[in-house]
């Protein structure tokens, strides 16, 4: 079953998969300051009480004492915690519940997605972890990554950019793979880091030290994406929330011109400049029309039950690649 992710500072984000794991890294390093409002973050930090508390709440459902009678190996994990122990190691190694609680409180799967028409689980599987440890680096890595960016450029626009790429990685992931569950939030940490990568080309010229700010968000990106192509990793859905977050980081993430944000200062006969650069409005418009036909011909393939692989041949590379040391079945 598939668990599944920087003044000068943004940070890095992760996805997992229950049986492996995929962890990813935030360093400040490389946001500018600018004369724009900074906003308290509030969101971020609410997003990690909800996903803390619905974890509590799946574990108290889980209650794996009760479920003895059914268990065919192993006792539960830390059972003075009574009906909140973890299920058997050799069930789920993240400390956290079974399977088949996952999959009933909303876990992806595509036959529940496509055959049984529950395409809620596209939203509710971005909200549950496959254990303990895939929680907290996921939640150390949303508020390393979320609360710099919500700082800077307000929660309605973060909100959009977690949310909507969190879809776009289920929405790849249920494309590519059939057979698993997947859980957690890594795809919509992956669209934060994609939007910062996007959000530093669109706002280019406004960054001192160019080189080693993309240098070092490079970095994070690959080496996440690179950690993607474990066994029971679900890279795909990382694949899809970072392309995701980098296509809506240039609608959701410009900054405007300082000429535009001094226009109350100039004189009254000098022509302020316009809110944003030329280039800064072509890259709006392309990245809406990918994203608006991306998502539709997704769906759409999606719903008519094609398989992904099907299209593309090596794209079971992108998220695991067989060695002598792992089979990727």
């Amino acid at each position: 079953m598939s668990g599944d992710h920087m003044e000068s500072s943004r940070g890095g984000g992760l996805k997992r998969n229950i049986n492996g794991y995929n962890t990813s890294s935030s360093a400040s390093t490389y946001l500018i300051e600018d004369t724009e409002t900074q906003w308290t973050s509030w969101l971020v930090p609410m997003f990690v009480v909800a996903n803390i508390s619905l974890f509590i709440l799946v574990m108290y459902l889980n209650d794996c004492p009760d479920q003895k009678h059914t268990r065919l190996v192993g006792n539960c994990v830390a059972s003075f915690l009574g009906r909140f122990s973890f299920e058997p190691l050799k069930e789920n190694p993240l400390f956290g519940p079974s399977s088949s609680t996952l999959k009933k409180l909303g876990a992806l799967q595509w036959t529940d997605v496509v055959v049984k028409h529950q395409g809620w689980r596209l939203i509710t599987c971005i909200w549950l972890h496959a254990g303990v440890i895939h929680l907290l680096v996921n939640m150390l890595s949303l508020v390393f990554i979320g609360v710099r960016l919500e700082q800077q450029f307000g929660f309605v626009r973060i909100g959009i950019l977690y949310l909507m790429s969190g879809f776009g990685g289920s929405v790849v992931s249920a494309l590519f793979i059939r057979n698993n569950i997947s859980v957690g939030a890594s795809g919509a940490l992956f669209g934060l880091l994609g939007a910062m990568l996007s959000e530093l080309f669109t706002n280019w010229t406004i960054y001192t030290n160019k080189a080693m700010a993309l240098l070092t968000l490079l970095v994070i990106v690959t080496i996440n994406l690179a950690i993607g192509i474990l066994p029971h990793v679900d890279n795909f859905a990382h694949i899809g929330g970072f392309l995701t977050g980098f296509l809506l980081g240039f609608v959701l993430l410009p900054r405007p011109q300082f000429g535009w944000l001094e226009r109350r200062n100039l004189p009254a006969s000098t022509r302020p400049k316009s809110k944003y650069k030329p280039y800064q409005y072509v890259l709006w418009l392309v990245s809406v029309a990918l994203l608006v036909s991306g998502f539709s011909v997704a769906l759409v393939m999606l719903f008519r039950g094609e398989n992904g692989n099907d299209h593309c041949r090596w794209c079971h590379y992108l998220s695991c690649v067989p060695t002598s040391s792992w089979d990727c079945n």
